[in-house]
């Protein structure tokens, strides 16, 4: 269930009561005349079944709620009310398909800017995987790969290219890019500092190191990797299953790849960079293309669910 905390001017308050009277999956309304200060009007609020919840949040923005009151969203994490259970079984699908667009499109865009921090964090990913790459540790390389905020711009340009918003998708497409531009050129000084304090030497760039060789050896194997990840990343997002996203950002090799490319770079082993950069182009591609189809699917999948119930009713 969804909790849902709304202000609204006095002149609108009727319709968004009826509104949210009338649609199947809603319980427990509760109306505050005159208790909003900033921005004034009434409070109202409501709980609603998470598979209602895309389209009640839509009626409410056609009302122009977010833009001349609020509308603020709010997971419940228990609910023991029988009105609720009743509220979830009139509402048509599963809640688990339910996909909130709203949601998502304001996830992906905190994820998907281009700031400090995420520069930080995919930086220190980038280095711990250098070391990774150079050790032939596995699970360093693991460990980056849970570090990497790269999932969050990879979405976001899945996002915006199904809800057909451009300029969402540059601007997802600037943090990934800038992003890993910055964090790479940040790793090659990182591999030239350890050289020079006799930490890194171009003999570990040389040696074979079984256990991360495929970083540098892009091949089909490694898109489907990534397009797999990719579907799992998306459902796990539109899910809200966090647990699942951790197990995409260990499957695909974006951060190693950048980090193995920035340190043959480095010393000067270009065709090791320019496998790496393939590996990481590869993923990156797989992961958008399956994250998309994936958007595309659910859309297609739960308008017919919605007009199957439709027409039973």
């Amino acid at each position: 269930m969804l909790h849902l905390r709304l202000i609204t001017p006095a002149d609108k308050t009727d319709a968004v009561v009826q509104l949210i009277e009338t649609t199947v999956g809603t319980a427990h309304l509760v109306v505050m005349t005159g208790a909003a200060r900033s921005p004034a009007g009434d409070v109202v609020m409501c709980d609603v079944a998470r598979e209602a919840g895309d389209e009640l949040i839509g009626a409410l923005r056609e009302l122009e709620l977010d833009r001349i009151g609020s509308i603020a969203v709010e997971n419940i994490d228990l609910s023991l009310s029988e009105r609720a259970d009743q509220a979830q079984d009139d509402a048509p699908g599963e809640g688990a398909d339910a996909v909130l667009w709203e949601h998502l499109a304001d996830a992906t865009h905190e994820e998907s800017t281009l700031t400090v921090t995420y520069v930080a964090f995919l930086t220190v990913a980038t280095m711990l995987a250098a070391c990774g790459v150079m050790l032939d540790n596995a699970i360093l390389i693991v460990g980056a790969m849970a570090v990497g905020p790269e999932f969050g711009p990879l979405a976001g340009i899945s996002t915006a290219l199904v809800r057909k918003a451009p300029h969402l998708v540059w601007r997802s497409l600037w943090a990934l890019l800038a992003g890993f531009a910055a964090a790479m050129v940040l790793t090659v000084g990182f591999s030239w500092l350890l050289d020079t304090l006799g930490l890194f030497e171009k003999s570990m760039v040389e040696a074979s190191r079984p256990n991360t060789a495929f970083i540098w050896k892009p091949d089909w194997m490694s898109f489907v990797v990534a397009f797999l990840a990719g579907i799992a990343g998306t459902l796990s997002l539109t899910s809200a299953k966090s647990g699942a996203l951790i197990g995409v950002a260990i499957s695909v090799t974006t951060v190693p790849a950048a980090a193995n490319a920035a340190v043959a770079f480095s010393y000067r082993d270009y065709s090791q960079t320019w496998g790496s950069t393939w590996q990481l182009l590869a993923n990156l591609g797989g992961i958008v293309l399956a994250g998309t189809l994936t958007l595309l699917a659910q859309k297609w999948f739960w308008a017919r669910q919605r007009e199957r119930t439709a027409q039973l009713a």
